[in-house]
């Protein structure tokens, strides 16, 4: 499974403490992420993870693209709800995408983890929701 990592600047931190808390089973996984959040998340864990930009600089429209093409399985966007509006336009496209695709989103840590436990569980059967897609 490809599991794309998103973080606003303000939750980045949360991010970081997420995966070194979950890195045994996201080891098991494809990882990609944003630029700055992909950096800080391998410095801090050790993991593979395929950066794209930041998101400031194209980043977030570079996984939005990946999931229009059924390249990534799951999304972990860990978004400030007090920020600026600067990119928001560019968040509602992902979140969109996410939706019309059937990706499994996360937008903060309860999701994250409950989608985590439940993919370790083996709760939901990944193949037969990619294979609908």
């Amino acid at each position: 499974m490809t599991i794309a990592l998103i973080a606003d600047d303000a939750k980045k931190e949360l991010m970081i403490q997420f995966c070194i808390a979950y890195c045994g089973i996201l080891s098991r996984h494809s990882l990609c992420a944003t630029g700055s959040t992909g950096k800080l998340v391998a410095d801090a864990t050790g993991l593979p993870i395929n950066c794209f930009l930041s998101g400031s600089q194209g980043g977030d429209e570079q996984i939005a693209a990946r999931i229009s093409c059924n390249e990534i399985d799951m999304v972990l966007f860990f978004r400030d709800p007090n920020s600026s509006v600067q990119h928001e336009i560019n968040e509602l496209n992902l979140l969109r995408l996410c939706d019309v695709q059937r990706i499994p989103l996360a937008t903060n840590l309860a999701t994250a983890e409950m989608l985590i436990h439940g993919l370790e569980r083996g709760d939901l059967d990944w193949r037969e929701l990619v294979h609908n897609r």
